[in-house]
Formats: structure tokens, C-alpha cells, sequence
């Protein structure tokens, strides 16, 4: 099947007339019995009801589901489409992108990046699948804990949100320098102050401002990325005041790849596209906004396997159109790629139009480049915030986290998390104040990579109870393809990335102790909190064939069809996102 949904969603699921929130029906022996354990109600039973019955019960009790959740389902299908373009998209795209090409070179950051996006790709389609069906009120963290293990899902949801809410201040940070490109007369921590301010507003208004914000700025960034590649192609066949055809002319001289800390040889090519995944990791940081947002739409069923579909043509044309592009308009020498100040300057797209002599788009750039980082910044904050809340819902966090104001906005959770933001004051500083940032942006790097494989994990568990419990995919109103394969892979991959990504400190004259806790301090950051957890709760792995696979489960009666577009770009949008 594909992917694709069902046609009668209702029969394929067999939970008759049941509605989301009457999870006690689900544990009662008698309706175990009748529905031989797998909610397949068995015809002229007593839980085929009349549909006017069934609607006032659903009614009922989706009301009261509503109440105790407090989240509220307001983002509708625009909202959720806006986000699978434009969400978690940043400064990694638009400047970090040229990090990586200063160690790669043009070919190693194309496959890098192509690597790393069919590694999210993986990850997406397995997350995808499990929250189609069971929701993501409780966050990631709590399909950790019931699908693999509850100290598991302590882990994901701590360093998850560690890593989010600090992200906020990557994104500030980059804001401050972005803005004294123009501006130097104004200390950068003010431009900083004023980010922070805008992304913690946005949070705390009810959740459809969050999505009006995010189609805006959506909007933004997908003209900017598509205005960057035409004048990519522009440039690179010739067209541009400088009249120079480059063409793939990079990728002859200096060369298709960089040879890391000027190791001879394939090794040392080798080495320099291994070491580009962390740039790469931290610019696909953050997409995860995709799946997480369906606790908030109005149609989780429809809109997450849509925003997975996005996803594709996202990383495709923005990521992996994107990297093969600025490998072919800017050498991978080229000394403003490393520019320590991190500023507009820096970015290969820029650099590539002041190059071919272009006037006045550099600050056009810029301007796009500070709404990424906010609009990024602002979906960091969301993310964390919903990730502690989640933690709180599981009993893993203070209980006072989950409560939400009558719009149904976690401010509690949203206040809590954000004066990790406050990390972006430490660029202010000069000297070590700046190396810490550095780090900082490499832990987030590599915790992107270990949470990826994380919830990679998870779905592997969550597929190898379905087949303990004798439970088809094919129930399922989405599922993803090549699974458990795509899993595994992520799984597999995500390790091997974080196990060797430090390897540049073993080399000959470059250990540093610094650099080491740098780079493996994320160990310890996962270890500390699964193995704390593991010591006072004693808890245990979910086995198998005792995963909770039928409580909790979002209701097939809010899996509606949408009423056709009658407009052509109505109609163009419909067939682009299904």
C-alpha cells in the first residue's frame, strides 16, 4: 500500500465506534474478548452504535479529552504545511552550509548532506508512522517510555530538550552578528535582547499565532532559497555582471574534495567529508518540528503523512539542491568561508554574489537570513517547551509543567525553558566566551545526531511489538517505507557518526583536553540521566509482546477530508503536498 492512507480509515482501524479519549474501553476484559485483542468488533456486536449516538459520545468526550490535555488542535492544514517547508530551517543552511564546504569541498558536502538527509528522511518516515496513530501529546519522550524502555524516554526527553532550548541561542547569536554587518555602532547584545523578546512573545500567545508566524516566515525563506538558487544557475552558466561561466570549474581546481588538516591522499578526503556531518547534522536540526506539531493540528491522521511528504521535497531541493549549488559558485579555499566572526560575510551565497559583482542583493540576503534564524529560534522554544511538558504528563518532570492557560499554551513549560536562550549572551564576550559558543553549536550538532538515533530506535521497537502482538502495519492508517530497514539504518548510522566525530583530536599534534570533553560530553549527558534513572526507579525494557498498543489512540472519527480546492494554485498545492 505504500504510505497511502486508507480509503475507510474506520474499518481498517475496527475500532467501530469508539472516540479518542474512552481509553477505558480498551482495558475492559470484556471488550478485549469481543474484539479477539486487536479492536476488530466483531458484526452486530454491542459496540456497532447508532451514529447519532456515536457523535454526541465523541463530543462528549473529546471535550473532556480537551480539558485534561490542555493543548489545543489549532493549527490547520496551511499552518502544518508552512511548517514541513519552512520549519527548524536556519542560519545552518544559509551560513553553517559554508563551514562545510571549507572542509569537505563541493562533492564531500553534496554527499554529506544527501547522507544526512536520507538519514532524517529515515528517521521522519519512522516517527511519522507511530504518531499517526498514537499521539504525541507526551512528546517524543513518550514513545520512549512506552514503546522501549521509561528511562529511555527520560533521556530523549531531558537532552532533547537541552538541546532545543539552548539551539534558541544559536540562532540569537547569529542574529546579533547578522545585524552588525549593517549596524555596528549598537553593542550586538541589544539585537540579541530583541530576539529573544519577539521568539518568547510568540510563545506565549496561543498556538495559531505560532503557525501565522511560521507561514509567514515560511514564506519567506522558500522565496529566498528559490530567489538564491536561480541566481546560483545564474551565475554559475555566466549570466552575472562578471561574466564568468563556472559551471563545475571549482570542482576541477581547487578540487571536488578538501583534504582535512592537509592529510595526503584519500584518507584525508575521507576524513574531511566524515567530519562535514556534524555541520550537516546541525543544519538539519530541528525538522523533527514536522511530526511534533501534529499534537496541535487539527487532523494529526491527514496532515503528518503530508508533512512527511513535504519533508522530501524539502531536503531534495533546499538541502541537497542547495549544498550541490554552492559547490558550484564558490571554492572551497576561499578564505571568507571561515571568517571567525560567523557573519553574513561568511555565507557562500553571499559570497558567491558579491563575487560575480551583483549590487544589493548581499543585504536582501541578510535580511532573509535573520528572519530564518528567528522564525528557527522561535521553533526551538516551541519544540522545548512541549518536550518538558511532555515530561511532565509522563511523571519525569514537575508536575506544575504541564498546565496550560485557558488557550491551551504550556507557559509554565514555555518560561521554563526559556533562559537557556540567555546562552547567547556568551558571543558577546571575546576569547573563551566565543570558544564555548563553538562548542555549544557542536553539542547541538552531535545531540541532533544521538537523539535522531534515539527515536530511530524507538519505532524499532514499536515495529517488533506490532509483530510480537500480531498486529499488520497495513491497520495503520500511514506507514512509512522500507521499515524496519530505514530504521535500523538511522539507528546504525547515528552511532557511527557519534562514536568517531571526535577523531580530529587523536590526531598527531591536536589533542587537546578541551576538545575531547567537547566532543564526547554528550555521553555523559545521555548516560547520566538513563543510567540515574535506571538506579532509583528501576525500570525496565517494554517487552515486545507487553507494549501498550491499544490504549490512547487517536480517534479514526477526526480523520476528515478536506473540501477540494476550486482555485489552480489551490489545486497546484493540493497535488504538491499529496
Amino acid at each position: 500500500m505504500n504510505g497511502h492512507e486508507k480509503d475507510d480509515v474506520k474499518d481498517d482501524l475496527g475500532f467501530g465506534d469508539l472516540s479518542l479519549g474512552d481509553t477505558s474501553e480498551f482495558a475492559n476484559p470484556d471488550y478485549v474478548a469481543k474484539t479477539n485483542g486487536h479492536g476488530d468488533a466483531e458484526a452486530g456486536g454491542a459496540f456497532h452504535e447508532s451514529r447519532t449516538h456515536a457523535a454526541a459520545r465523541r463530543q462528549a468526550t473529546t471535550l473532556t479529552r480537551a480539558e485534561e490535555q490542555g493543548l489545543k488542535r489549532a493549527l490547520t492544514s496551511r499552518h502544518i504545511s508552512f511548517i514541513g517547508f519552512g520549519g527548524g530551517i536556519g542560519v545552518g543552511l544559509f551560513i553553517g552550509i559554508g563551514q562545510s564546504l571549507a572542509q569537505a569541498g563541493p562533492a564531500g558536502i553534496f554527499l554529506s548532506f544527501a547522507i544526512t538527509g536520507v538519514l532524517v528522511w529515515c528517521v521522519i518516515q519512522s516517527i511519522g508512522e507511530i504518531v499517526t496513530k498514537y499521539p504525541v501529546d507526551a512528546s517524543f519522550p513518550g514513545l520512549g517510555t512506552r514503546f522501549v524502555d521509561p528511562a529511555v524516554g527520560f533521556t530523549i526527553g531531558w537532552t532533547y530538550w537541552l538541546n532545543m532550548a539552548i539551539s534558541v541561542a544559536v540562532e540569537c547569536t547569529a542574529i546579533g552578528i547578522l545585524v552588525e554587518w549593517w549596524i555596528t555602532s549598537v553593542n550586538a547584545a541589544a539585537w540579541i535582547a530583541i530576539a529573544l523578546v519577539i521568539i518568547y512573545t510568540f510563545n506565549m500567545l496561543p498556538v495559531h499565532w505560532y503557525g501565522e508566524a511560521e507561514v509567514a516566515t515560511a514564506c519567506i525563506k522558500v522565496i529566498t532559497l528559490i530567489g538564491l538558487m536561480i541566481c546560483g544557475l545564474v551565475i554559475t552558466l555566466g549570466g552575472a555582471p562578471d561574466r564568468h561561466r563556472r559551471g563545475f570549474e571549482y570542482w576541477k581546481n581547487p578540487g571536488a574534495f578538501n583534504h582535512f588538516n592537509g592529510i595526503p591522499g584519500s584518507l584525508g578526503e575521507f576524513l574531511g567529508f566524515f567530519y562535514s556531518f556534524t555541520n550537516a547534522g546541525f543544519a538539519y536540526g530541528g525538522t523533527e518540528v514536522i511530526v511534533l506539531a501534529g499534537a496541535e493540528a487539527k487532523n494529526p491522521s491527514r496532515q503528518i503523512p503530508k508533512n512527511v511528504r513535504l519533508f522530501v521535497y524539502r531536503q531534495l531541493f533546499f538541502y541537497i539542491g542547495g549544498s550541490l549549488m554552492i559547490g558550484m559558485i564558490v571554492p572551497y579555499n576561499h578564505p571568507a568561508l571561515t571568517d571567525p566572526k560567523g557573519n553574513a560575510n561568511s555565507s557562500p551565497w553571499v559570497i558567491a554574489i558579491k563575487t560575480a559583482g551583483i549590487k544589493v542583493l548581499p543585504s536582501i540576503v541578510n535580511a532573509a537570513i535573520i528572519t530564518s534564524a528567528l522564525s528557527a529560534g522561535n521553533t526551538y522554544l516551541y519544540i522545548a517547551a512541549r518536550t518538558i511538558r511532555g515530561m511532565a504528563l509522563n511523571g519525569q518532570a514537575p508536575a506544575f509543567l504541564a498546565k496550560t492557560t485557558r488557550h491551551g499554551v504550556p507557559l509554565m513549560a514555555v518560561l521554563c525553558s526559556a533562559p537557556l536562550g540567555l546562552f547567547a549572551f556568551l558571543s558577546v564576550g571575546s576569547g573563551g566566551a566565543s570558544q564555548a559558543f563553538q562548542w555549544l553549536k557542536n553539542l547541538i550538532a552531535l545531540n541532533n545526531m544521538m537523539n535522531w538515533g534515539l527515536l530511530a530506535f524507538t519505532y524499532c521497537r514499536f515495529h517488533k511489538a506490532m509483530k510480537a502482538q500480531d498486529i499488520s502495519r497495513q491497520t495503520l492508517v500511514w506507514y512509512g517505507r522500507f521499515q524496519p530497514y530505514a530504521a535500523w539504518f538511522a539507528v546504525v548510522f547515528c552511532a557511527i557518526v557519534c562514536v568517531f566525530q571526535g577523531f580530529p583530536v587523536f590526531l598527531k599534534g591536536r589533542w587537546r583536553g578541551s576538545d575531547f570533553v567537547a566532543s564526547y560530553i554528550s555521553f555523559v549527558l545521555y548516560l547520566v540521566p538513563y543510567v540515574g534513572y535506571k538506579l532509583i526507579k528501576r525500570s525496565k525494557m517494554v517487552k515486545p509482546a507487553e507494549a501498550d498498543l491499544k490504549s490512547n489512540i487517536i480517534n479514526p472519527w477526526d480523520i476528515t477530508e478536506e473540501p477540494e480546492p476550486t482555485t489552480w494554485y489551490g489545486k497546484t498545492w493540493r497535488f504538491i503536498t499529496h
